[in-house]
């Protein structure tokens, strides 16, 4: 899947589980747990030794979830996930490096900005979709807004991640420069530890109907 159609993907599907699976055996449930819920789309992090082969699993096993990876740190890494399946890769910060081993692969890439100066730089790689992290603790809605104004007309778009739930999730979606959320509520950790399938899917279900609301033309 090329750039524009998961972006396109991403616009519809409105929030991005992101994960961090601490075993194998667990990620195809799951998948199929957020799926259940209508997610997705899930990122899966490279901050366990499971996470490029629970990537294989999904990608395998449930091919209707959109899997990318993030924490990619490194043009290494970049190599890793491409050849496990990733439909795309997000990372924290902006290394250009690690952009540059990205396009080369036709890895679709967001990585991630908190200042001008980041936004400038992945402008120079022609990145368009871009991690804004950590969120809120950086100034939330408000401080984005503000620091993306003068880059609007070059058609940037921005993945909020940290510090979101659904007690703030509809403003981050009413605003035109958000493409998807970035959800790590909906799985947390030890949910998935848990195997708490059941509780994951409804958090995701209650994620999916407020977007719909949302990017449908519900109530204000």
């Amino acid at each position: 899947m090329n750039a524009e159609k998961i972006m396109a993907r991403m616009q519809r599907t409105g929030v991005i589980a992101v994960l961090v699976v601490d075993r194998v055996e667990d990620a195809v449930p799951l998948a199929r747990a957020l799926l259940a819920g209508g997610v997705d789309i899930m990122e899966l992090t490279l901050r366990t030794p499971a996470a490029v082969e629970a990537l294989r699993r999904i990608t395998g096993e449930v091919p209707e979830m959109l899997a990318g990876m993030g924490t990619v740190l490194s043009p290494a890494q970049v190599q890793e996930v491409k050849a496990a399946g990733a439909a795309f890769g997000v990372a924290p910060g902006m290394n250009p490096r690690v952009v540059r081993a990205a396009a080369e692969a036709g890895l679709p890439f967001a990585p991630g900005v908190v200042t001008p100066s980041d936004i400038e730089q992945a402008l120079e790689c022609d990145c368009r979709l871009l991690k804004f992290f950590p969120a809120e603790s950086s100034g939330g809605l408000s401080y984005l807004k503000n620091m993306a104004a003068p880059f609007m007309h070059l058609n940037v778009r921005f993945i909020p991640l940290g510090g979101l739930d659904l007690t703030n999730l509809e403003k981050y979606l009413r605003e035109p420069l958000i493409q998807a959320v970035g959800g790590s509520w909906l799985a947390p950790r030890e949910l998935i530890k848990q195997q708490a399938w059941q509780r994951i899917t409804d958090n995701a279900r209650q994620a999916t109907q407020l977007v719909q609301r949302v990017r449908q033309g519900g109530a204000q």
